[in-house]
This record gives C-alpha cells, structure tokens and sequence, in this order.
C-alpha cells in the first residue's frame, strides 16, 4: 500500500499554523525545498514520512538543570 499524501492544508493543520498563517508555513517549506513533497499536475502533496522527519529534526530535546554551587557569604 502507497504511503498516505497529505494536502498542505492537512500539512498546516498537523503543524498547527492553520489558525494562525494558513498554508504559507507549507508552502514556504515547499518553496525552500525544506520538505519533501510530490507534484502531481498541479496539486502539491506531501508524504506523512515528510512532515513526521520534519519534527523530528526540528525538535529540540530539554536540557537538565544542574545546580551551580555558588559561595554566597563571600564578599
């Protein structure tokens, strides 16, 4: 079975910048050949594996906390 293709709209909406931009955060993506993305006559689909790389790579893991001692009473 082919991998689903989603519209960019379905794209924006995953992303959830739908509310907020529309489709430019897509479509700049496209643009800048950020995504990939398939071409078929004049639609613009892009591949789920596309949009869950794309989080992936774009996600940024926290960092733990580390207490720093510090000599308060000095002066």
């Amino acid at each position: 079975m082919p991998e689903q293709l989603l519209s960019v709209r379905e794209v924006a909406e995953i992303l959830g910048t739908w509310k907020t931009s529309g489709e430019r955060f897509p479509r700049r993506l496209i643009e800048e050949r950020r995504i990939t993305f398939v071409k078929i006559g004049r639609h613009v689909r892009i591949p789920a594996s596309a949009v869950a790389e794309l989080i992936a790579a774009n996600t940024v893991q926290p960092i733990t906390a580390r207490r720093i001692a510090t000599n308060r009473n000095a002066a």
